[in-house]
């Protein structure tokens, strides 16, 4: 697909004009878009998407929002590198939370709590 040129296919008989030109389909390439769900982020693909991005092996990324949350929380207070496997009961005994390898000290969401109430507050009385 990354080799793919519309030179590589026969011209049809219908084939719009400008795409009959041998020069215009050697330079046709395939379009690769890359669509995943937020969680993908957090679960470890994060270095394996930003390997694709920066070596230009996807053309177009489409993603949710669903974890939009853990990145203003990761704004709002330090976030830590962790590993994708720890005893996630000890972490939680210390008031710690895994997100993939990055590690959440339970003050994090108090913070993003306490700065987005207010906005969901106003939103209410709109």
């Amino acid at each position: 697909m990354l080799e793919w040129r519309l030179s590589d296919e026969p011209i049809k008989e219908d084939e719009d004009e400008e795409l009959k030109d041998e020069n215009v389909r050697k330079n046709y390439k395939c379009k690769i878009f890359l669509g995943y769900t937020s969680n993908l982020i957090s679960s470890g693909l994060r270095e394996t998407i930003k390997f694709l991005v920066k070596n230009k092996l996807v053309d177009c990324i489409v993603t949710t929002a669903g974890g939009v949350e853990e990145d203003f929380i990761k704004c709002l207070a330090p976030t830590y590198m962790g590993d994708f496997h720890v005893d996630d009961k000890s972490y939680r005994k210390n008031g710690l939370n895994r997100i993939g390898n990055m590690v959440v000290p339970n003050d994090n969401y108090c913070k993003f709590e306490d700065w987005i109430m207010p906005i969901f507050d106003e939103m209410w009385k709109e």
